[in-house]
């Protein structure tokens, strides 16, 4: 059996046409389900996702109480997912259902996970493009664990390979990341990025910048060895100072020293600062882990 996670967030004019591509991409087979995850749209995504239901068996459908996020959403997908073999896409239409057939084709070949790396069309912005870039080459050199580059939540499991990642319970989720720390035989195919059919990504900076944390600090305790790092050297700056200022000093060649106190105060300000962020975002992830909440609440099924 096979079972297709799409998460979701208005996705109204969406819900229809991905289903459509997924079927004809799977041949209409009937040894399958396609379970949507209305990630708390506001708009009529989940009124959508219950016609389908109501005219196709195969379909399911759970609403969350209000907006958990695309990382929570596909957990919540997974858990649901019945089949042998289950794959995840977005249901923005990006992740081409014609290649549903590759990735079982993959699998085949003994692989517990297949996943994709994303190529973007020739209409993604430099900014975009430059700045995943950036991010993946500054993962992997501070990261414990290897994660492909520009890699997508698009990706088949075995049920073996699932029910090993179902066993990871924390918060503060980076899928990408922890598919990668698990292990077993993976294989990597490359995708070309469709244009949304309709609608406007959900992935804002401020939501970019944040799964960016969640992936650096999920990963690595490098952040805040750097820091320590920093101190040291700034410590090494200011104990060489201070024997300029004392030889300075006892040379009678005193200036006034505005400049360049108020320099140092700036630096050690700033980097004291930054240090303590760091130590924040992680104090923050543990705190998130320790309340022990539920990832999601369910306020409608179909």
């Amino acid at each position: 059996m096979l079972s297709i996670v799409l998460p979701s967030y208005f996705e109204e004019e969406n819900v229809e046409f991905i289903y459509n591509q997924v079927i004809t991409a799977v041949d209409n087979r009937e040894d399958m389900e396609l379970i949507y995850v209305d990630d708390g749209s506001r708009d009529r995504t989940f009124e959508e996702i219950r016609k389908l239901s109501a005219s196709d068996s195969r379909v399911k459908g759970i609403r969350f109480s209000r907006n958990f996020g695309h990382q929570v959403a596909l957990l919540a997908g997974l858990k649901e997912a019945k089949g042998d073999l289950v794959i995840t896409m977005d249901a923005d239409g990006q992740h081409p259902a014609s290649m549903i057939p590759e990735l079982l084709a993959k699998q085949q070949e003994g692989f517990e996970i297949v996943n994709t790396r994303r190529t973007d069309h020739r209409k993604t912005g430099p900014f975009k493009k430059s700045s995943s870039r950036w991010f993946y080459s500054f993962l992997n050199r501070v990261s414990e664990v290897r994660i492909e580059p520009a890699a997508a939540d698009f990706r088949l499991m075995t049920r073996k390979a699932l029910d090993a990642f179902l066993e990871i319970d924390e918060h503060d989720r980076f899928t990408r990341g922890l598919i990668g720390w698990m292990g077993f035989e993976q294989a990597v195919i490359p995708y070309t990025a469709a244009e949304r059919h309709a609608g406007n990504t959900k992935y804002t900076f401020r939501k970019m910048r944040r799964f960016a944390f969640d992936g650096i600090t999920s990963f690595s305790s490098r952040p805040l060895r750097m820091s320590m790092y920093m101190g040291s050297v700034v410590i090494v700056f200011a104990i060489l100072y201070s024997i300029y200022a004392l030889v300075v000093h006892f040379t009678g060649n005193t200036n006034p020293g505005w400049t360049s106190l108020l320099i140092t105060i700036l630096l050690l300000g700033g980097i004291q600062l930054f240090t303590i962020g760091i130590i924040g975002e992680y104090i923050a992830r543990i705190f998130n882990e320790v309340k022990g909440r539920p990832h999601y609440f369910i306020s409608e099924r179909t």
